[in-house]
């Protein structure tokens, strides 16, 4: 492995001084590419399945960088609710939660995806929340059928949050400024080199009132024995341990992994079922805590959040994000 991880650093060398030196760019990858899913049986027995599929770390659109060229979240999801649609012996999905939350679109779009499969195929999704299941990773459990937390889970933070780095005074200690040459007095809105004017921070909370009504109209059409009123009350961005969710109807019951299995096989009306993971060639499932809890690999980023997706260059971004 280490040999052939020099050899692509070595060609990837010999291409980037070759284009630096002629004056062009070749639009090859040199990465190995991520292989097809792959069913992978990880406990129980029997002709039906029940496929296990997670919503881990920080919830986005980016592609995963490293050795290997991996997909998004949004479309590795997808492509597992498109091979669990196609297989009839796949009764349900159960989708394992650990994540605070992410951008916005993302999570709204992995909602869409299950809802999706649920109309199209009439299977149930349920959700089992591990270490915390926040913000985004809420709004996605939303889909399911019934959502089931481990008995130390942190959930809800219910909400938007979009930060602001203003870096004027730190310029101005270096000597440096910025100036905008715009077409309008608010097209650089939210711009980090100077504080939000009044107007500004009118237009950056109607965007996130907006996104927090269609939060709270998700919760609503996900949990239909909440009120609008109780919604409203519960989704002041706190955070809920797993009985005070269970208590306050933001999630049906508290159970571990194995529970989850159980309450799947139950609501799809099978007995004896194998659980699968739908994993590449270079990844390994061994069993149903596999990757659960995989630590990140970037410095300076929690649950994967790497800064750059929370700052941007300095745009704005807005979050169904716990970000304490």
């Amino acid at each position: 492995m280490k040999k052939k991880m020099r050899f692509y650093l070595f060609m990837g060398l010999i291409f980037f001084v070759s284009s630096q030196m002629f004056g062009c760019f070749y639009n090859i990858s040199l990465l190995p590419k991520s292989g097809p899913l792959q069913e992978k049986v990880v406990s129980g027995s029997g002709v039906d399945k029940i496929a296990l599929i997670e919503v881990t770390g920080f919830i986005s659109e980016e592609k995963q960088t490293g050795l290997i060229e991996k997909p998004d979240m949004v479309s590795r999801i997808k492509e597992e609710l498109d091979l669990a649609a196609k297989d009839d012996t796949v009764k349900a999905i159960l989708l394992r939660v650990n994540s605070p939350g992410g951008t916005i679109t993302a999570s709204d779009l992995i909602y869409h995806e299950i809802l999706q499969f649920k109309k199209k195929t009439g299977k149930k999704v349920i959700v089992s929340i591990l270490d915390v299941g926040a913000s985004g990773a809420y709004y996605i459990a939303m889909a399911a059928d019934q959502i089931m937390a481990h008995p130390t889970t942190v959930t809800g933070s219910i909400g938007v949050i979009m930060m602001h780095v203003n870096l004027e005074g730190l310029m101005e200690k270096v000597g440096v400024s910025a100036e905008a040459i715009k077409s309008g007095s608010l097209k650089d809105l939210g711009s980090p080199v100077k504080p939000l004017s009044s107007e500004a921070r009118g237009v950056l909370q109607g965007v996130i009132d907006n996104m927090y009504d269609r939060f709270l109209s998700v919760i609503a059409t996900g949990r239909k024995n909440l009120t609008p009123d109780q919604i409203k009350i519960l989704a002041d961005g706190r955070i809920y341990t797993a009985s005070e969710a269970q208590e306050s109807g933001l999630i049906d019951s508290i159970g571990y992994l194995d529970d989850a299995i159980e309450l799947t096989k139950t609501e799809a009306g099978i007995g004896e079922a194998k659980v699968i993971f739908y994993t590449r060639q270079e990844g390994t499932k061994n069993n149903i805590y596999s990757q659960a809890f995989q630590q990140p690999e970037k410095p300076f980023s929690v649950w994967g959040i790497n800064p750059k997706q929370l700052l941007q260059g300095g745009s704005a971004q807005f979050l169904y994000l716990w970000m304490p």
